[in-house]
C-alpha cells in the first residue's frame, strides 16, 4: 500500500465553521465527568480507523488499549498507582448518541491540499438501513465530497422532509465560489439553482429526468443534429467497457434559472463476459457558458456523483458494514458515519491506493497506527 508521507493536523475536534469545540457541543452535565469529551471522541475515532464497526467493538478496543496508548489519547490518571483507566463502552455509546453532530464537523475538513476552496463537488444521500426502528425511519445522511473524494460536509435529513431543502442548508456555510456542484435528478430544482448561482456564486451540473417532465421534454427536443461540440470518453473496469459521447448545445430559452448549456450524454456499455451491449442517454444542464465549460469539462465533472456512491457509500458498507449497523439511538448513526468518513479522508490525503488494505494495515497496529493517522501527538 504505497502511502505518501504527509503530516496530518491533530485531531482537535473543532466545529466548522462556527469555531466552537467539541467540549462546547457536549451534552454532559459537569458533575460526574470522569473523561474529557475530546478524549472519548479521539478513542472512538481510533477504534473506527482500526476497523471497529459497532459500539461493542469500540469498547473492546478500549479494554485492550495499553497504558501508553491511553496516555497518548489523553485519558487522565486515577488513583495513587498512576493507572489510566479506559472508558467503558456504555460511556462511549452514551456520548456519541448525545453529542450534537456539529461537534464533529471539524473532523471532515479536507486535508493534504493546497487550495482554499473546492473545484468540484458532488452531493448524494444514503440511508443507514439498520438504524430503522418501529417508530422511526432509517437515518438518511446527505454528504458532499470534493474532487479529491474527501467528504467535506454531512447532514442527517430530518424526518418528514427530504434532501432538496437540506442540500441548501448543507452548502450554506461552505465557501464554494466558482465550484461545480453536481447532484442527481432529485436536486434539479429552480430554488437550488438560484441558490447556487446567486447566493453561493457557484455553478450547477444537474441531471434532467422525468421528475421534471416539461424540462425533460424540452431538453430531448433540442436540435441535437446541429450540435458541433462533441467529446468522446472511453473507460474500462468492473467487467465492462464504456464509451461516452457528449454533445453540447448553447441555449437561451430553456426556462430554467441561469441555464446556458445542455449536454446530451450517451453511454455505450459492453459486458466483457457476455458481450451484451446497452445504451443509455441522459441530459445534463449547467449555467456555465461554452467559453467556460467545454464538453471535456462536462465529462470530467459528471463522474463526481458516481464517485460518492463508489468511494464513500460503498466503502463504508463493505469495510464497516454500515447498512447492517444497529446503531440507532440519538445522533449515533450520523456521528459514527462522520468517524468513518474521517478515516477515509485521512487515508485519501495519504494517497492510499486501496482503502481496504489501508484499514487492514491499521488494524495490525491498532494502538499506534490510528493515532498517527489522525494526527494525535505522542
Amino acid at each position: 500500500m504505497p502511502i505518501r508521507a504527509m503530516p496530518a493536523p491533530a485531531l482537535s475536534c473543532s466545529v466548522a465553521p462556527a469555531g466552537d469545540t467539541v467540549e462546547d457541543a457536549g451534552p454532559r452535565d459537569r458533575r460526574g465527568r470522569r473523561y474529557p469529551l475530546v478524549v472519548l471522541v479521539r478513542a472512538a475515532a481510533c477504534a473506527v480507523a482500526a476497523g471497529a464497526r459497532w459500539y461493542a467493538a469500540v469498547g473492546h478496543w478500549l479494554r485492550r488499549a495499553p497504558q501508553d496508548a491511553l496516555a497518548r489519547l489523553g485519558f487522565p490518571v486515577r488513583g495513587v498507582l498512576g493507572v489510566r483507566p479506559a472508558a467503558p463502552m456504555d460511556t462511549v455509546r452514551r456520548v456519541l448518541g448525545q453529542l450534537h453532530p456539529g461537534g464533529l464537523a471539524g473532523l471532515l475538513r479536507p486535508i493534504g491540499t493546497d487550495r482554499d476552496r473546492p473545484v468540484r463537488l458532488a452531493a448524494d444521500g444514503k440511508s443507514a438501513r439498520g438504524s430503522r426502528t418501529r417508530t422511526r425511519t432509517a437515518a438518511h445522511l446527505l454528504a458532499v465530497i470534493d474532487q479529491d473524494d474527501q467528504v467535506i460536509a454531512q447532514l442527517r435529513i430530518p424526518d418528514k422532509t427530504n434532501e432538496v431543502p437540506c442540500l441548501r442548508a448543507l452548502l450554506a456555510p461552505l465557501d464554494i465560489g466558482d465550484a461545480w456542484v453536481s447532484a442527481d435528478a432529485l436536486h434539479t430544482q429552480r430554488e437550488t439553482a438560484r441558490f447556487l448561482v446567486e447566493d453561493k456564486k457557484a455553478h450547477y451540473l444537474f441531471t434532467v429526468k422525468l421528475n421534471q417532465p416539461t424540462l425533460y421534454a424540452r431538453c430531448r427536443s433540442l436540435p441535437w443534429e446541429k450540435a458541433t461540440a462533441k467529446y468522446y470518453d472511453r473507460t474500462g473496469g468492473h467487467g465492462r467497457k464504456e464509451t461516452r459521447v457528449i454533445q453540447v448545445l448553447t441555449v437561451s430559452h430553456l426556462d430554467f434559472p441561469h441555464t446556458r448549456q445542455v449536454a446530451r450524454v450517451t453511454r455505450y456499455r459492453t459486458d466483457k463476459t457476455t458481450g451484451k451491449r446497452t445504451r443509455q442517454t441522459v441530459c445534463v444542464i449547467t449555467g456555465l457558458p461554452s467559453r467556460q465549460a467545454k464538453p471535456q469539462d462536462t465529462a470530467l465533472a459528471l463522474p463526481g456523483h458516481w464517485h460518492i456512491e463508489n468511494k464513500i457509500h460503498y466503502v463504508r458498507d463493505t469495510l464497516w458494514d454500515e447498512d447492517r449497523s444497529r446503531i440507532r439511538t440519538g445522533h449515533g448513526p450520523e456521528n459514527m458515519a462522520t468517524l468513518r468518513n474521517t478515516t477515509l479522508n485521512r487515508l485519501r490525503a495519504r494517497d492510499a491506493t486501496s482503502i481496504t488494505e489501508a484499514v487492514r494495515d491499521l488494524s495490525y497496529e491498532p494502538f499506534t497506527a490510528p493515532p498517527g493517522l489522525l494526527g494525535i501527538p505522542r
